[in-house]
């Protein structure tokens, strides 16, 4: 059985080579993982000067001159046996790959502790074959501890490596019967969606080679109603003009189309995934296969993918994630997976409480008429289902999406619902999560976002918490695309820099990225409320998504300014207006004590009905 393929770098999903294989022997015993790499990388470029290796990634094959050596101790093409074997019917492996010439195939273990990494040679064997020929080496005497991996070195001229997967032996009736039904919402993002139903039409939908060939069904809620339905639909690509409810809605319709057609569908597992991504098919046959293959004790077991960045495609973004009542925890943040230590420490499992739904499968056994998400729009309803009802989620090196980065899509409206839905979600499974956190949160956010200038950000928040204490019935009772645009209206908006009354300079903008603080420097901002006490003078130019108070000291106006979208908004320094709102957001602390257990208790009862079919038909209009 085919456990899992050696892949190739590919154009139009991810040309990063050192995702899949390198040309060094080792870039995790230093201590400083990221010089390491500069040092390496430059040695990569040393060998591919002297033209030991040529890599035609079309053609999938690679020719080693004599003397190269090719690793794949990688995140996309190392071997996670641990997780394997722990999860699991996996009992024995093997290696098979293709090649041509004379070359030394080297069987390898790697495994992480410490700040150490071990090596362990399983087996070394010289191969020769005048033409492409495959050959089949067991991992026999392996400890299954980290990862499995192999290197190839080239022992003549024109050693060809053209691919080759891990395989092992298992009884037929070891294996479960799986099929995934893919959920997507997509909001007028035709150009990711069609992209994306192209790729799973050509590598699985309509690939008979591919194992998980009849086993995929991909449902899409279609939130804006602009997909061309007549040219992109088949009999296994279901899509349903929904209305504008955001990603619960539409993973919720999803969830629902998949529920109400599973008589004749039997669709065991459903995946929710995002429309702005790019995937890499053999992601999803991954994580079929380990669907198969489950123990019995984890046959509950969510599997979650990691965020990639889209464009540092080898940076890591979130690997599984705890909530800790809103203080979030992304696990395995900012890991280059062009370093093999990096990817070692993936292997290693930490406590996680749910996975987004950027990549998200879960058994349908799961979803049930009275166990539905929560109509809470955006942000929010992923981490809720995982808290509501996962038990297990396996991560795994190679099963992943590409993301663009959240820094880079600040939105001011999500003040609002990022707000509100933590206080649902916290009413529900941290009922610890009281008044005197509550105001803690808002004073340190209210506070900061008038250094900032951002008024109206202060009113979207407590706007937020007002409407959770007006409860559930208050929420079911909303049109919620209704509120939606009155949201959105509210918040501050990027603009084409020509329309803006001040003028850009990138210069600027870098220099204010990179202004440097110190200790007396906090202290004096602290003592004077970040110089709003103190004259104002000149104006900066700061990031959208992550700005700094530093950057506003005694500033007149400020541009937040978004580098991907190229735009921007001004905000200006008003004393009268901070004054404001500081007494607002003490005022409104006032209040916080005496509606706050109320609004929970409200949640924990009558909220139940919130994710019901019965709600969600209604809500949903179906």
């Amino acid at each position: 059985m085919n456990m899992q393929k050696i892949l190739f770098p590919e154009v139009g999903r991810c040309t990063e080579e050192t995702l899949y294989f390198h040309f060094r022997e080792s870039d995790a015993n230093s201590k400083d993982a990221k010089e390491t790499d500069v040092k390496e990388w430059n040695r990569t470029q040393e060998l591919r000067n002297r033209e030991r290796m040529e890599c035609f990634f079309s053609e999938k094959r690679i020719v080693l001159h004599k003397g190269a050596k090719l690793w794949f101790d990688t995140y996309f093409n190392g071997f996670s046996i641990e997780k394997w074997t722990k999860y699991t019917v996996l009992e024995n492996l093997s290696l098979e790959v293709t090649v041509s010439g004379r070359c030394r195939v080297v069987l390898l273990t790697r495994e992480k502790i410490h700040e150490d990494t071990i090596t362990t040679v399983i087996s070394e064997n010289i191969v020769e074959a005048h033409e492409p020929q495959k050959f089949v080496f067991p991992y026999a005497g392996g400890n299954k501890k980290g990862m499995y991996t192999f290197s190839l070195e080239a022992l003549s001229e024109d050693c060809v490596f053209y691919g080759g997967e891990y395989t092992s032996d298992i009884p037929a009736e070891k294996v479960r019967e799986v099929k995934i039904g893919i959920g997507i919402c997509t909001f007028r993002r035709e150009p990711f969606i069609e992209k994306n139903l192209r790729i799973l039409n050509e590598a699985v939908l309509q690939n008979p080679q591919s194992p998980m060939y009849g086993h995929l069904e991909v449902f899409v809620a279609d939130n804006g109603q602009t997909l061309d339905i007549d040219r992109l639909a088949t009999d296994k690509i279901h899509i349903n003009p929904n209305r504008n409810l955001g990603g619960a809605g539409g993973f919720t319709r999803d969830l629902i189309e998949i529920l109400q057609n599973n008589d004749k569908l039997h669709i065991t597992h459903a995946l929710l995934m995002d429309d702005d991504i790019v995937i890499e098919p053999e992601a999803l046959v991954k994580t079929y296969t380990i669907l198969s293959l489950l123990k019995e004790q984890y046959a509950d077991a969510f599997i979650g993918g990691a965020m990639l960045r889209l464009d540092k495609q080898y940076m890591q973004v979130e690997a599984g994630a705890s909530w800790n009542g809103g203080y979030l925890n992304s696990l395995k943040r900012d890991l280059d997976l062009r370093v093999c230590d990096f990817c070692l420490y993936n292997e290693m499992e930490e406590y996680t409480e749910f996975n987004a739904w950027w990549y998200c499968c879960f058994p349908m056994n799961v979803v049930r008429e009275d166990n539905l998400p929560l109509p809470i729009f955006i942000r929010g309803d992923d981490l809720e289902y995982g808290l509501r009802n996962m038990k297990h989620l396996i991560l795994m090196n190679g099963i992943c999406v590409w993301h663009e980065p959240f820094e880079n899509k600040y939105s001011s409206f999500l003040e609002y619902y990022i707000t509100r839905n933590q206080l649902i979600d916290n009413s529900f499974h941290c009922p610890w999560f009281g008044a005197k956190h509550l105001n803690r949160a808002i004073w340190t956010h209210c506070r900061q976002e008038i250094m900032f200038y951002r008024y109206k950000n202060i009113d979207l928040y407590l706007r937020g918490i007002s409407d959770f204490f007006k409860g559930p019935e208050w929420l079911m009772a909303q049109d919620g695309e209704a509120l939606h645009k009155e949201i959105m209206a509210a918040g501050y908006k990027g603009q084409d820099l020509d329309a803006l009354n001040m003028p850009f300079h990138y210069t600027v903008y870098k220099e204010y990225s990179d202004l440097p603080d110190t200790t007396r420097a906090r202290i004096k901002r602290l003592l004077t409320l970040n110089g709003l006490f103190l004259p104002a003078r000149g104006e900066s130019i700061v990031a959208m998504a992550a700005p700094r108070s530093v950057q506003f000291y005694r500033k007149k106006r400020v541009m937040h300014y978004d580098v991907t979208s190229k735009k921007a908004f001004i905000t200006e320094r008003k004393f009268g207006t901070s004054m404001k709102y500081m007494f607002k957001t003490l005022g409104f602390m006032f209040t916080v004590p005496f509606r706050m257990k109320k609004a929970q208790q409200a949640y924990r009862t009558e909220g139940l009905k919130l994710r019901t079919m019965e709600f969600w038909k209604g809500f949903l209009g179906i």
